[in-house]
């Protein structure tokens, strides 16, 4: 083994449980803050060419970012399977979608069916990592998932609308996808740091989604101006380089469940600012489901916190 794969392998060790937790708290709060800023912005550009503007500025974000810190390299051969799964799942695919389902379901909502990453993260990270099911995350899973299934209620659908049915559709397949690839990076033994890949992925992403905007849309519909300028600022710096790249390292670092569980923060804080900011009100059973999803993620939390003590002790 080479010096500098050496020194790559050291510098990708993953965060301590604390850290991890720390950042995802603030990616919670930055990403539920973001639904109704995306909402906004697709006034102001179709979506596929919001999201590769997002991509776009993310990427050369970060690209500065990384070589500030000395690690803006080229990917091992090994580690480009991860950057093409990670840019065009995760990145791409999981962005498109998302914005592509923005068109046409409320923010607030959008946010939930998006993140019911939980339902397809639980049978992949018990089948596929061998994650335990301790009795609080099993709980913490089971009423998180359970308020899931109170805010999705397919019967409220309007089935005769196309865009309706389409909009919900792209959200769970963007779900999905996050899913597969909380899975993928948490059982993948990492040769590179999460910054050095970062670039590599979003413009990855980037090139993607280009050619689909330039196919599928009008960039003569895009309206400059200062409230497009801010909302891309806060998705392409803030949302897309930092989030991203700071969710991979969180994603590696804790349980996959746990991780995907506690997510379902998101669309809490975003349903509650779609309401202060777009006027969308929560239905009755949408604030019990929040509450659940509350209890959901205090369980899993409780749970980790139990087992980190429990390893410094041993």
């Amino acid at each position: 083994m080479s010096m500098d794969t050496e020194e790559r392998i050291v510098e990708s060790a993953p965060l301590s449980s604390r850290h991890a937790w720390g950042l995802l708290v603030l990616i919670v709060v930055l990403w539920g803050i973001s639904w109704p800023v995306m909402k906004y912005g697709l006034h102001y550009v179709p979506p596929l060419t919001f999201g590769a503007l997002r991509m776009t500025l993310g990427t050369m974000i970060i690209s500065v970012a990384a070589a500030a810190c000395g690690q803006w390299r080229v990917p091992l051969r090994e580690d480009w399977p991860l950057v093409l799964a990670v840019g065009l799942l995760q990145m791409a695919a999981f962005t498109g979608l998302v914005q592509i389902g923005l068109q046409y379901v409320p923010a607030g909502r959008s946010s939930i069916l998006a993140y019911t990453t939980p339902l397809w993260v639980l049978p992949l990270a018990v089948w596929r990592l061998r994650e335990p099911l301790t009795r609080l995350r099993l709980l913490g899973v089971t009423v998180g998932l359970t308020g899931v299934l109170v805010l999705f209620n397919p019967f409220h659908f309007d089935w005769g609308d196309i865009h309706v049915v389409f909009g919900n559709g792209a959200l769970l397949l963007a779900a999905l996808l996050w899913a597969l690839m909380i899975v993928k990076v948490r059982g993948y033994r990492w040769r590179s740091s999460p910054l050095a890949l970062a670039p590599w992925q979003m413009g990855i992403a980037a090139l993607a989604l280009w050619p689909l905007a330039y196919v599928f849309e009008d960039f003569g519909q895009i309206r400059w101006g200062g409230p497009l300028v801010l909302v891309l600022l806060y998705n392409g710096p803030v949302t897309t380089a930092f989030c991203f790249w700071a969710m991979i390292n969180v994603t590696r670092s804790l349980p996959a469940i746990t991780t995907s569980l506690a997510s379902l923060g998101v669309p809490l804080i975003g349903s509650l600012l779609s309401l202060a900011m777009l006027g969308e009100v929560p239905t009755p059973s949408e604030v019990f489901g929040f509450a659940l999803i509350l209890l959901g993620v205090v369980s899993a939390t409780l749970d980790d916190a139990l087992r980190h003590r429990a390893q410094i002790r041993s």
